[in-house]
């Protein structure tokens, strides 16, 4: 019995001594991620006085909604409100509610058991807290709020991109004229689809897209209120993960689509009725679909009939397309008791897909505006910041289902046996469809790699001289200290004479 205690304590000797020896040889390997020590780097910053001032634009569900009517807070909300949505009708225009933008959406707590999600916080404490900026007010700016001062522009974010670029540069306008100083370019440190309202802004300012199928072409409009844009995770050749959102929904907390029914705000029907989902779909060069085979195909991403023909989104659903239908009847009804000439009900589903017809050509304006160049560089400073860690959607698959006689679109790998029975692993699926990215926009997308290549010669958008990476998910990019760092870096050095 000593003789195998001797040996049980020998062995457990030796099991100690070769664990520590692992964590010797391995301690480079497990010891904790550094992080950048910035109330230290920006001491000098910090107490410097004169910097350019900055807008901060937060991405797609960055800003609050409410209800003026109540004061109610419809977005963000542990639970849905009685508000349906935007209206749906071709008139794009016409397709607004009573709901307006309150303020950015720093942290949200969506339930109480439920810890509190972090959103913008982080971003605008360092501004404060390391770069030494205060916020302003837009319509009550500071006597100096020409420096060292930085605004956030809050928007409806269910509406058309262009919309609110247009609301951008007029707002920059009044803020210059009660400022003084019509002279004033301010920084831009924008969040994934407020990068693309700020490039819209600087290179078309006030404009409207053209009507028709007019030639678009930059004029820098915007360029006389704007110096840089810093674009942190912004789609610029657009999204797959959009796409996902409009035929499936979209979950608020990353990694837990449709495992908390609670989170999934963002349903496939409220994305129908979101024009600005439709304009953060893949632009015309950068759509990539798969078939069985794991092999491109051609997709006219703007076709209504190819929407039809997939099924894709609410709008082609049975339920909501008979919801719609009825609606529309009883507000006819309404309408005729009061005496209002209306259509016949019987035309709704032909507004429906009038409706998505004029949504989807308008997302092509769109991104044909964003993908314009003039032959010239830009005249402001583009600064694209990012995560390409991730597996990140790129190309969804499209597989025939001949029992059910429907299509099936996979925007998440699976095994699956092709028509001739070939098996096709898991494994095989991921690497076809997804691309490194941020979890939601792809490395590629962010510095608009297909776009650049398409173009002779260097013209109005190009990043490759500017372009920062990190490792984190595309809703953390604004709180990772390293993205901070540099971008911060970026403005604070830029002084006001």
């Amino acid at each position: 019995m000593h003789r195998r205690f001797a040996r049980r304590s020998a062995n457990k000797q030796r099991l100690i001594f070769a664990l520590l020896l692992l964590s010797v040889l391995t301690s480079g390997c497990i010891s904790a991620r550094k992080t950048p020590n910035l109330e230290q780097i920006f001491a000098t910053a910090r107490a410097s006085t004169g910097k350019r001032p900055v807008v901060v634009i937060p991405g797609i569900l960055g800003s609050e909604l409410i209800n003026p009517k109540t004061g109610e807070k419809v977005w963000p909300s542990a639970f849905r409100t009685s508000q349906e949505g935007l209206p749906i009708s071709p008139n794009l225009e016409a397709n607004h509610d009573d709901l307006i933008p309150g303020k950015i959406v720093e942290t949200a707590k969506l339930a109480k058991l439920l810890p509190e999600v972090y959103v913008y916080r982080d971003l605008l404490d360092a501004l404060r807290r390391y770069a030494g900026y205060r916020e302003g007010e837009w319509n009550n700016p500071p006597v100096d709020g020409d420096r060292d001062t930085f605004y956030v522009f809050a928007y409806d974010w269910r509406r058309d991109n262009v919309t609110n670029a247009r609301e951008l540069v007029r707002r920059l306008q009044l803020l210059k004229e009660k400022l003084k100083r019509p002279d004033l370019k301010f920084n831009i440190v924008a969040h994934s689809m407020g990068g693309l309202i700020a490039r819209y802004a600087a290179m078309y300012g006030d404009a409207d897209l053209p009507a028709g199928d007019a030639t678009i072409q930059p004029s820098w409009g915007g360029a006389a209120h704007i110096s840089k844009i810093i674009m942190i995770g912004v789609p610029n050749e657009g999204a797959a993960d959009a796409f996902a959102t409009l035929v499936e929904g979209y979950s608020v907390t990353e990694g837990l689509r449709r495992r908390v029914p609670l989170l999934n705000k963002l349903t496939a029907e409220d994305a129908a009725r979101t024009p600005s989902v439709f304009q953060l779909l893949p632009h015309a060069g950068s759509v990539k679909f798969l078939d069985e085979n794991l092999k491109l195909i051609p997709i006219d991403l703007y076709d209504v009939a190819v929407w039809k023909q997939y099924g894709w989104s609410a709008i082609h659903t049975d339920g909501f397309r008979r919801r719609f239908a009825q609606t529309h009847s009883a507000k006819e009804a309404s309408d005729g008791a009061n005496g209002i000439n209306g259509t016949d009900g019987g035309g709704a589903v032909d507004e429906l897909d009038a409706y998505l017809a004029a949504t989807l050509n308008r997302a092509r304006r769109f991104h044909q505006a964003l993908d314009a160049g003039d032959g010239t560089n830009a005249p402001v400073v583009l600064l694209a910041i990012g995560g390409d860690c991730e597996e990140t959607l790129n190309s969804p698959v499209l597989l025939r289902d001949e029992k059910r006689n429907r299509w099936v679109t996979l925007t998440r790998p699976r095994e699956f046996r092709t028509s001739s029975g070939t098996k096709v692993s898991k494994q095989q699926v991921t690497q076809a469809m997804y691309m490194p990215g941020d979890g939601r926009v792809t490395r590629a997308s962010l510095l608009g790699e297909n776009l650049f290549r398409s173009r002779e010669a260097q013209t109005g958008f190009s990043l490759s001289r500017y372009a920062v990476f990190g490792c984190d998910l595309h809703g953390q990019l604004p709180r990772n200290k390293t993205l901070q760092d540099n971008a911060l870096t970026a403005i604070v050095n830029e002084v006001m004479r």
